[in-house]
C-alpha cells in the first residue's frame, strides 16, 4: 500500500480536556487568531506542531498528500507521563492506550500504534505490556531519560525481558529539554542538539550494559536516526577493548550491539542517511518524519530517494521493514 511513516505523533481525544474530564494533566488544543494550532499542557503553550495532532482523518489525508499511505502513531511525548507517580501514570497511560487502540481498530491496515506504560516502575511497566499487546498495539514509546535511571540499569531488566518475550516494539524518543546545560537554552539547541543527544546517551548506555546482546529478539527503534550513536561506534569499541568497566556487562563489540537497534530516517541529510543505511544495513532503517512537528522531515520520501540507496534498500526503508515489524508482512530479516 505504499510508504510507512514509523514516527508520527498523535494526541488522542480521550486525553484532551472536555468530555473526558477537565483535570490539569490533560492537554487542550486551540487555534490562535491566525489559525495556528496551539497545544496547552500544565500551563505551557506549544506552537511547534505545524500539522494536525488530533484528527486522525486529517492526519491520514495530510500524509497521503506527501505519498505516505500508512502510519505508526505514538503519543505526544509529554502524554507518556514519564515523570508522574507510577500508579497515576498507569491510569493515564491506560486512557491513552484505549484511545489509540480505538484508532487502530478503525484503520487496521493503515495505522499501527505504540502506546505507553509507567516506566517510573519497571515491574509495573513490564506487567502492563501484555495489556498493551492484547489491545492491538504493537508496543510502546518510552522516553530516553526516565527519572535519572538509565535505560540499561539492572532495575530495568525485567522490562526488557518482557518486551522481548511479548514481541513488543519499543520506540525510544527524547523527553525534550531534559539536559541541564545552559548552552541548550540558545539557538534552539535544546532541540537540534539536545534531542538527539538524549537518545544517544540512552542507547549507548543500553549498548554497554549489554541489553541488546542479552535480548537478541528485542525490537528497539531509536528516534532521529539514533542521534550520534553510529558515529561513536569506534570510540565505544576502543574503550571496550581495554577498559574493564566498559566491558563489564557486554561481551560482543559495541559496534555489533549497536547494529541490533533499528533507526528512523530523520537526519535532514540524504548523504548522512546513505552512510547510516550502508553501515547499519537497510533492514534496520525505517522511514520516519516526526509528524506533526516543525523539526520533522516535511518530505521524508524525498530524503530517502535522494540518498541513492538502490531499489531493494529503498523499498525496505520506505515500507518493507515497517510492514515486517508492525504488520507481520514479509517474514524474517535477511
Amino acid at each position: 500500500m505504499g510508504p510507512v511513516d514509523c514516527h508520527a505523533h498523535v494526541i488522542v481525544p480521550e486525553l484532551l480536556r472536555g468530555d473526558g474530564g477537565d483535570e490539569s494533566w490533560r492537554a487542550s488544543v486551540t487555534r490562535d487568531a491566525d489559525g495556528a494550532q496551539v497545544v496547552e499542557l500544565e500551563g505551557k503553550s506549544i506552537r511547534a506542531m505545524i500539522g494536525e495532532a488530533v484528527d486522525v482523518d486529517a492526519i491520514l489525508a495530510a500524509q497521503h498528500e506527501r505519498g505516505i499511505e500508512r502510519v505508526v502513531l505514538c503519543p505526544w511525548v509529554p502524554l507518556l507521563y514519564a515523570s508522574t507517580e507510577p500508579e497515576l501514570a498507569l491510569e493515564r497511560c491506560r486512557i491513552g492506550n484505549a484511545g489509540l487502540a480505538r484508532i487502530v481498530d478503525r484503520y487496521p491496515e493503515r495505522i499501527a500504534g505504540l502506546g505507553a506504560v509507567p516506566m517510573g516502575d519497571p515491574e509495573l511497566a513490564a506487567a502492563e505490556l501484555g495489556g498493551v499487546r492484547a489491545a492491538g498495539l504493537a508496543g510502546v514509546e518510552i522516553t530516553a531519560g526516565i527519572g535519572g535511571t538509565p535505560l540499561g540499569d539492572e532495575s530495568r531488566e525485567i522490562f526488557w525481558a518482557e518486551a522481548e518475550a511479548s514481541g513488543s516494539v519499543v520506540f525510544i524518543h527524547p523527553a525534550t529539554r531534559s539536559l541541564p546545560d545552559p548552552a541548550f537554552d540558545d539557538f534552539y539547541s535544546w532541540n537540534t542538539v539536545g534531542n538527539p543527544l538524549e537518545t544517544t546517551i540512552a542507547a549507548a548506555h543500553m549498548t554497554m550494559a549489554g541489553v541488546m546482546e542479552r535480548h537478541p529478539e528485542l525490537t528497539v527503534i531509536l528516534a532521529h536516526a539514533g542521534g550520534v550513536l553510529p558515529a561513536l561506534r569506534g570510540r565505544l569499541d576502543h574503550a571496550h577493548g581495554f577498559q574493564p568497566q566498559a566491558r563489564s556487562r557486554l561481551t560482543e563489540a559495541p559496534s555489533e550491539s549497536i547494529r541490533r537497534f533499528h533507526l528512523d530516517t530523520i537526519t535532514h541529510d540524504p548523504a548522512l542517511l546513505a552512510q547510516i543505511v550502508e553501515w547499519a544495513g537497510p533492514e534496520r532503517v525505517l522511514l520516519g518524519s516526526d509528524w506533526p512537528f516543525d523539526m520533522g522531515d516535511q518530505d521524508p520520501i524525498a530524503t530517502v530517494r535522494a540518498a541513492g540507496l538502490g531499489d531493494l534498500a529503498e523499498a525496505a526503508v520506505l515500507a518493507g521493514n515497517a510492514e515486517r515489524i508492525f504488520w507481520g508482512i514479509g517474514g524474517e530479516e535477511d
